[in-house]
């Protein structure tokens, strides 16, 4: 990372979005690390624990497509500060009346999933400041704000035992209320805006194959990274009988290696090509899921695995948002808020799907191959556009940045 990139935009405001993504992602995602000793205390079903902790991934996918409109229309600034104060009162609420019972568990991960759609207000915010050859360092760096799970995993579990889960909610309100401070006043709005975008703008790029490609991609990086993130706790607990600390600890060093690797990823894609960089991560994501599916006997060696497969999802996250501004930079708002939408949705449907087919079959064989099989699918689907992309809109002619 050179000088040139510190030099090129604006270094509070990525900042401000880093800490905002980060802390939101925290929130968006603590009841995946809460989820078995909440499911002890409700006598919730694995089924049950699984959908509880996917309903703020789908709260939060669809509510990035409604928070990206907002960003759009208003600002991204003014669109954090909106979302974050709807975060606040929702766990205020759940800490001073309390998490009776499953529905109202639900009811919360809805709210939760405001959390989530911070991805349509960090990411523009900080991508409108950069030049095209330094979008996907910025992207990245904003991105990594996806850290915030590790923060999760590694405290809440221990913060339950002390002074139990519900309590929780309330402590997080103290990092959440700093934060909004520090964003109302260090974050700014790019004066390179892109115009206001309609609906039917919506609309058409949705209709765009290229669009559908990157949504797809996204729903296995993203939508991988953040299943997996839900469920490991889950899984640690039931395949290896951890107490919900250990499951965190473990858990965290998987969302740990992810997060970091993000913004290396977009690092590496602005040198070396997002394509490439893709290619080599859904590679691996694949061989790893597949090796973890066979219900290893060692611990220590499922987590080595996740461990691997969480550092190339992360750092195909990167990747793939160093691809998205270069492809639609006049419409970056519209294809964050469609593209993040798809990551969620993909996340959703893991954890979810997870959970199902552990209550099904009784272990998470079928499900971890499955989601194998869909890195293979992105790896052959990425093989079948980079020609087409490599020699249009990532043509050297075109953009100075490396597709």
């Amino acid at each position: 990372m050179n000088t040139s990139f510190w030099k090129s935009g604006h270094t509070p405001t990525l900042f401000a979005a880093f800490l905002y993504f980060d802390l939101s992602f925290m929130v968006w995602y603590v009841l995946g690390p809460l989820s078995v000793q909440i499911a002890a205390d409700l006598g919730l079903t694995t089924q049950q624990r699984a959908f509880m902790v996917a309903t703020p991934i789908l709260s939060g996918a669809i509510l990035r497509l409604f928070l990206g409109i907002v960003a759009d229309r208003t600002s991204p600034k003014s669109a954090g500060l909106f979302g974050q104060v709807v975060v606040i009162i929702a766990l205020a609420i759940a800490w001073l009346h309390g998490i009776r019972s499953y529905e109202q568990a639900l009811l919360l991960g809805l709210f939760l999933g405001m959390a989530g759609a911070s991805f349509a207000v960090a990411l523009p915010l900080a991508s409108q400041w950069y030049p095209p050859q330094h979008q996907g360092t910025a992207m990245g760096i904003a991105g990594a704000g996806n850290s915030g799970t590790v923060l999760a995993a590694l405290l809440a579990p221990m913060l339950a035992m002390m002074v139990g889960w519900n309590n929780v909610f309330g402590l997080a309100l103290i990092p959440l209320t700093l934060t909004l401070i520090i964003f109302a006043t260090t974050a700014k709005n790019s004066p390179n805006r892109p115009p206001v975008r309609s609906m039917a703008d919506y609309t058409r790029a949705l209709g765009d194959r290229d669009s559908r490609w990157f949504m797809f991609f996204y729903s296995v990086t993203f939508g991988g990274f953040l299943g997996l993130a839900s469920s490991l706790p889950g899984y640690f607990h039931d395949q290896y009988a951890f107490d919900p600390v250990k499951a965190g600890y473990y858990t965290a060093a998987c969302v740990f290696a992810g997060s970091l690797l993000r913004p290396l990823g977009g690092a590496l894609a602005d040198r070396i090509g997002g394509i490439r960089t893709l290619l080599a991560m859904y590679s691996l994501a694949a061989i790893c899921l597949g090796a973890v599916g066979f219900n290893l006997p060692s611990s220590s060696a499922a987590l080595a695995l996740f461990v691997v497969a969480m550092l190339s999802l992360g750092a195909g996250n990167g990747a793939v948002f160093q691809l998205v501004p270069q492809r639609f930079s006049r419409e970056i708002g519209v294809m964050t808020g469609l593209v993040g939408m798809a990551g969620g949705i993909g996340g959703f449907l893991l954890a979810a799907g997870l959970g199902a087919i552990k209550q099904a079959t009784g272990d998470y064989q079928l499900g971890l191959w499955l989601f194998a099989g869909l890195a293979v699918l992105a790896w052959f689907g990425l093989q079948g556009v980079k020609h087409r992309w490599r020699s249009t809109w990532g043509s050297a002619s075109v953009t100075v940045a490396r597709v």
